[in-house]
């Protein structure tokens, strides 16, 4: 996964494949998803970022333990 801020156009582009987009859906003002010919996501783009509240100089990334990780029975 790829997190892109691109300070020029205030875009946050957020890249979980590198499989080839075949259709883009604006599914709230200002957020685009993308989705190959399977229909899975393949990256989110945030237009007008900074406006909406994210602070590209701060994003965080966590990787969370399964409850099967932490030796939790299901």
């Amino acid at each position: 996964m790829k997190v892109i801020y691109h300070n020029d156009t205030d875009t946050l582009t957020i890249i979980f494949s590198d499989r080839i987009v075949h259709e883009s859906d604006e599914e709230k003002p200002g957020v685009i998803l993308d989705y190959d010919q399977s229909g899975a996501l393949v990256s989110m783009e945030v237009l007008d970022a900074s406006r909406k509240g994210i602070a590209p100089d701060r994003i965080e990334y966590r990787a969370v333990p399964s409850v099967a990780q932490k030796g939790v029975a299901l």
